[in-house]
């Protein structure tokens, strides 16, 4: 069942979005408080910040950080923090992800990640924070399809659908090559929908060090909608995970 919302429900919105992450985050914390949980972390310097085809740092370098509590069960929670840089008069500065959610495997080959991805932006003075449900199957580790639904897509008071299809090519031990190409469905919010690619090439170097190149490309309804955020560009960066 799909949620439409009509202009001035954007309270009514945040309400679902905010009880529905709310009850996901307190059974996930059940969930990892009843079992041993495992703490994972990420930390990346980046020459910009990239997110579905468009810069969120108009171009500009980024500082990202990232921890998750996992159990056994599957269940998890993280909290994922980067630098941004929006519209001046938004004085967004910062984005923190709050996610909740399932992760495990179906099959020998196949696995399944559910959850509630919280968007926010603290440092603003007009409202951003949204809320968007993901899901991701993937096959044999290197191939994916993921899907995600919001009904107040990018804060805007209206849904959008979001897919990507990926797939992962092991070279060796330390080299890897990916490539995804993703669709944005956001007729109501701006009566447009945009597509873009991506091709990364990561060089696991030394452990827990990774180098990863990104070739960013939109179509033209993405530089619609974004202007000078989107198009073509290259994202490089040093990332650790621990």
């Amino acid at each position: 069942m799909s949620l439409h919302l009509f202009p001035g429900q954007r309270v009514s919105a945040q309400v679902i979005a905010t009880r529905s992450l709310a009850g996901l985050v307190l059974f996930a914390g059940t969930a990892l408080s009843s079992h041993a949980a495992t703490v994972s972390g990420s930390a990346a310097i980046a020459n910009d910040y990239v997110w579905r085809g468009s810069s969120q740092t108009q171009g500009d370098a980024a500082v990202q950080a990232g921890f998750k509590a996992s159990a056994e069960s599957g269940w998890y929670a993280s909290v994922w923090g980067s630098n941004v840089e929006f519209a001046p008069e938004t004085h967004a500065s910062s984005e923190l992800d709050f996610i909740a959610g399932w992760s495990g495997g179906l099959s020998d080959d196949w696995a399944l990640d559910v959850n509630l991805t919280h968007y926010r932006y603290p440092s603003t003075t007009v409202d951003l924070n949204w809320t968007e449900l993901n899901s991701t199957v993937t096959w044999k580790q290197n191939y994916w399809l993921q899907v995600a639904y919001s009904p107040d897509a990018l804060a805007t008071d209206e849904r959008g659908v979001y897919a990507q299809l990926g797939a992962r090519l092991p070279v060796s031990d330390s080299v890897r090559f990916e490539a995804a190409v993703g669709h944005y469905w956001l007729e109501d919010a701006y009566n447009d929908s945009y597509t873009h690619g991506q091709l990364s090439g990561i060089w696991a170097f030394k452990a827990p060090f990774e180098l990863r190149v990104t070739a960013h490309a939109t179509d033209s309804a993405a530089k619609r909608i974004f202007p000078d955020l989107a198009g073509s560009r290259v994202e490089a960066a040093l990332q650790a995970s621990f």
